[in-house]
């Protein structure tokens, strides 16, 4: 298992509307997600900040998310959700959320 965090803005005229369509997320995208691997996923917010932490139970993350990029249901939906996100300016190159580094962790 490989533990995730990531960082990426949201407007703040959008921000409750994205946490009313998380607050209600459609079930193929969930199925997605969990069909992906990922697992224990939360997003938080912090002043116009997310922060998502998951977990990845996969052997091949490259194309498990591929798989998530294909799937018809999560390209509507991130079609809705992008327009209310701001990315990181100093984000890596082909990142829409900034992937952080872990430094610590202790169960």
């Amino acid at each position: 298992m490989k533990r995730f965090g990531q960082l990426i803005g949201v407007k703040p005229e959008s921000f409750e509307e994205y946490k009313a369509y998380h607050a209600k997320v459609w079930p193929e995208v969930l199925e997605t997600i969990r069909r992906c691997h990922i697992r224990n996923y939360s997003i938080f917010h912090w002043k116009g900040v997310l922060f998502a932490y998951f977990e990845y139970h996969g052997t091949d993350y490259a194309a498990d998310m591929a798989r998530m990029a294909a799937d018809p249901k999560t390209q509507e939906w991130w079609k809705i959700m992008m327009p209310m996100q701001e990315p990181p300016p100093a984000r890596a190159e082909g990142e829409w959320w900034a992937e952080m580094e872990e430094v610590f962790h202790t169960d």
